[in-house]
């Protein structure tokens, strides 16, 4: 049912903009057996240093695609994201003791990851989040050992997200709270020697563990650049923007919050770990004020909410289960799934419906040369659709920002400048812009730019002396 829903879930979501890309970056780690340091797709940021932190999964992305086309990509989406609710199901009935109410955690997973599935390395980066918090319980239930596996779990972490500082952060939490033992109302903390020791070790190794990647520390403080030093990034791109009730997912944020506090309140035994308190304080916080990090937000509540909810289903029996009804089941969400699963056709018409192909092909067909201003969202396309014509700037925010890009183009696109101050600093010779974006409607004004094609999804200008004709 998990594996259903997940491809149910992300069947429709192949058209993120930064995909392509992850790509391209892909197909050169690919064939030339090396990692990208620098940037090698615009004019605006070209040989500007950059950090790799996708490289691993943006090379199995292209692994899929080399041997599968768009098939491919779409089987590694499906993969991963039904990965990702199993691996939150085992966890959650791991760390409840109930198989059902375990679903109902990797529920919450779900509806909390729907911010973020799609084609990009965090799904890798999320899913090894989950694995930690596994390997966490694990160590802290079973056998301290299970903790000298982090180090491993953060060296492959690093070269796949930049959410492993999330990862550190968690292992941090639980080692802070083993010197505490205590219980206090229903707030609980359960410090033992041994598990400190391990822990501590683990927190070490794991921290050294970072700096096996391509970059060292440039790829180590990469989360805290992009948090602390990247206010124009985090200030205009979507997903970086605070969670709002009108979301459901930060109404349902408000709702599993209060949840928690009731329960806190109503019941007089043990209710709350001291680490589960503090990472719901932190997973609140990262996903309030960033949309995007409900993600976190998600993975990290689902096993509190999960064990806090168990003893309501507690005259399940196991033994009871009935075999044949759940391999009926199985067999029928196996078929549901192959026949729900996207084919090729599908694909390539919802990239030329949400991708400026039809622009690409007037650009190649007339032979438009010299430098292209394009549309922020259309850029990752252009990287991979037409490779000849560096961009003037991608979904890649945080290397256009440290440029000083980003802001340029911010006021361009906002109408906050001149529009001939940036158009004439870079010697823009053609523009591909979105066909509702302000400034189409404002370059017909400008004199010396001439619109010469235009469909549903995009418009191109270009200065008159080189217009081969409107289309």
């Amino acid at each position: 049912m998990l594996m259903l829903l997940a491809l149910l879930t992300v069947r429709g979501r192949f058209d993120d903009p930064d995909m392509w890309w992850q790509l391209k970056n892909g197909q050169v780690i690919w064939t030339t057996h090396s990692i990208p340091t620098v940037d090698q797709y615009s004019f605006t940021a070209l040989h500007h240093a950059i950090v790799p932190e996708e490289w691993f999964p943006e090379l199995i992305i292209y692994g899929a695609y080399h041997f599968g086309g768009y098939s491919g990509m779409m089987v590694w989406l499906c993969c991963f994201a039904s990965l990702l609710l199993i691996a939150g199901y085992v966890l959650c009935t791991a760390y409840s003791g109930n198989a059902k109410i375990g679903f109902v955690g990797a529920m919450v997973v779900w509806f909390f990851a729907t911010v973020g599935l799609s084609i990009r390395g965090q799904l890798i980066g999320y899913l090894l989040l989950i694995v930690e918090l596994l390997l966490l319980h694990m160590g802290r239930n079973r056998n301290p050992r299970w903790f000298l596996a982090l180090p491993l779990l953060m060296l492959l972490w690093v070269n796949c997200h930049g959410s492993f500082f999330f990862g550190l952060i968690v292992i941090g939490v639980y080692f802070l709270c083993s010197f505490f033992n205590f219980r206090a109302g229903g707030l609980v903390c359960f410090g033992e020697a041994r598990q400190k020791w391990m822990l501590l070790w683990a927190l070490v190794l794991s921290s050294a563990a970072v700096f096996i990647n391509p970059v060292g520390w440039s790829q180590v403080v990469y989360p805290l650049d992009t948090m602390l030093r990247q206010p124009v990034n985090l200030a205009s791109v979507q997903e970086w923007q605070p969670l709002t009730l009108s979301d459901p997912r930060g109404a349902g944020l408000m709702v599993l919050l209060a949840a928690v506090l009731v329960i806190f309140l109503v019941r007089r035994t043990e209710v709350l770990h001291l680490e589960e308190l503090l990472l719901l304080a932190v997973g609140s916080w990262l996903a309030l004020s960033h949309q995007r990090l409900a993600f976190v937000f998600g993975i990290l509540a689902a096993p509190v909410i999960s064990r806090l909810l168990a003893p309501m289903w507690d005259r399940y029996e196991p033994d009871k289960d009935r075999i044949a009804p759940n391999a009926a089941l199985f067999v029928l969400a196996v078929l549901v799934a192959i026949f729900a699963f996207p084919r090729q056709a599908s694909l390539e018409k919802k990239v030329y419906e949400n991708s400026p192909v039809r622009a690409v092909d007037y650009i190649q067909a007339h032979h438009l040369s010299g430098n292209m201003l394009n549309a922020y969202g259309e850029g990752g396309y252009l990287i991979w659709a037409m490779p000849q014509h560096p961009v003037f700037i991608d979904g890649r925010a945080d290397l256009y920002e440290w440029a000083g890009v980003l802001a340029q183009f911010g006021q361009w696109a906002t109408l906050q400048a001149d529009p001939n101050t940036l158009l004439n600093k870079y010697n823009i010779a053609f523009c591909l812009l979105e066909r509702d974006s302000a400034m189409a409607h404002v370059m017909p004004l400008l004199k010396g730019w001439t619109q010469v094609y235009s469909d549903q999804q995009s418009v191109i200008f270009v200065r008159s002396k080189q217009s081969p004709g409107p289309v």
